[in-house]
């Protein structure tokens, strides 16, 4: 199921990778029905959301640090750093059980790359990532505000948003030079920069 899904839209793998994304895939499936951590209930819709965290990477050049804000049940943070080997990655996750749900799918998963922070990002220490990403369900311009600490004039934003993008960008819109990728129904906030950061 995870290899037609890749495929189709048109993301190379390697052999390693595709077994992680399963074991990922299971694991979740069965955490799940004990603990609750994530919508995605069945395995149609996890490999779903697999597809949908990791088809930025077709885009994105590969930053050397990226921050992952509201990770959840492990979208899309756990799956780029997963793609993206050598980035290293953090996820801020308050809530306690997918924080140790996405600690021990690190250790699992074999992801030297990971590290996960228990707590809002506002609270995070940090030198400025060179990507910061999101799927919470949070406006731009909160999410912006939440990060400020630890971003910088080079900090770029992954933003994985709804129809409601093009309202929320509206207001925003002199201020950042960005790109919106569409697939299906998401759309993909790239920010590139923030103009009038100081």
């Amino acid at each position: 199921m995870i290899e037609q899904a890749l495929a189709k839209e048109g993301l190379e793998l390697s052999p390693t990778q595709i077994e992680k994304l399963k074991l990922f895939s299971d694991k979740l499936e069965w955490y799940n029905r004990v603990h609750n951590i994530s919508g995605a209930k069945t395995k149609e819709a996890i490999v779903e959301n697999i597809i949908d965290s990791i088809v930025p990477t077709q885009f994105i050049p590969q930053p050397k640090r990226l921050l992952d804000v509201g990770t959840g049940a492990g979208f899309p943070g756990l799956l780029l750093a997963l793609i993206w080997e050598e980035t290293t990655t953090d996820l801020a996750e308050p809530i306690n059980k997918r924080a140790t749900f996405l600690r021990l799918m690190g250790q699992e998963l074999e992801l030297p790359n990971l590290s996960v922070f228990k707590d809002k990002v506002e609270n995070l220490q940090a030198e400025p990532f060179n990507l910061i990403s999101s799927r919470a369900v949070t406006n731009t311009q909160l999410l912006l505000d939440l990060t400020k600490k630890v971003s910088s004039n080079e900090t770029e934003y992954l933003f994985y948003k709804g129809s409601n993008v093009y309202k929320e960008i509206k207001t925003l819109d002199s201020q950042l030079k960005y790109d919106i990728v569409q697939k299906k129904k998401r759309n993909y906030l790239w920010i590139k920069q923030i103009k009038n950061d100081t």
